[in-house]
């Protein structure tokens, strides 16, 4: 389903204790399909309750550069669920575990 020039990173970050991501799943995960010959994210899905959520979270990451600032001013300005604090640490922490997992390929080829 994903080409050989894609990197997946999932992270999680803490929702507040009232949402039902919490008590579903006790955290918000994150996870990106990133293609790293053009630092594009071809791929997301986070740990929502409804569907309507993850789409729309989809529709935040997919076919964004990971490095675009932009994404995190979407988040603030688009998504107004409870864990948009979370979405956004989430986010952050995945873009820096893959800017190692980058670092790390292109030193073993």
């Amino acid at each position: 389903m994903y080409h050989q020039h894609t990197i997946y990173v999932i992270v999680d970050a803490k929702a507040p204790q009232n949402n039902p991501i919490t008590k579903k799943y006790s955290q918000f995960f994150l996870a990106l399909v990133i293609d790293y010959d053009r630092d594009e994210i071809v791929d997301s899905e986070c740990s929502a309750t409804v569907g309507l959520t993850n789409r729309f979270v989809q529709s935040l990451f997919t076919g964004q550069k990971i490095d675009d600032d932009m994404i995190e001013e979407n988040i603030r300005n688009r998504y107004h669920g409870s864990s948009q604090k979370a979405l956004i640490v989430a986010f952050n922490e995945a873009k820096n575990k893959y800017i190692q997992a980058k670092a790390a390929l292109s030193t073993s080829t």
